[in-house]
């Protein structure tokens, strides 16, 4: 097992499967995206620039898109409770993997863009 799998691995099963979901969703949006763990929790890189962080809570899942990512989806992330560069995905209701998934095109989009200047 990876460093990945050991940290998912330490929640129960449903939280393991969320985890697991928003970890191939991040995977498979780009072949050169490069994941470690960083600040105790999954923390993923394009180019050597971070693209998101997650991490498990005991009643949330914490996502983190800086620098970007939660001005372009402040909207979307409204309805969920927030921190400076999170958002709180609440264990007790389904987890939007559709907007994880768009926030991390986002983000890969971004750090291309920015890779072209």
């Amino acid at each position: 097992m990876n460093e990945i799998e050991v940290y998912i691995s330490a929640f129960p099963e449903e939280v393991q499967q969320h985890l697991t979901t928003i970890r191939e969703i991040i995977l498979n949006s780009n072949s050169e995206i490069l994941e470690s763990i960083s600040y105790g929790m999954p923390a993923y890189k394009l180019k050597k620039k971070p693209l998101v962080y997650f991490a498990a809570y005991p009643n949330h899942i914490g996502f983190y898109a800086t620098p970007n990512g939660h001005e372009a989806f402040q909207k979307e992330f409204s309805v969920y409770k927030q921190g400076k560069g999170s958002v709180q995905f609440p264990l007790d209701k389904p987890i939007p993997f559709d907007l994880i998934k768009r926030v991390v095109e986002f983000r890969i989009e971004s750090i291309l863009n920015a890779s072209k200047k």
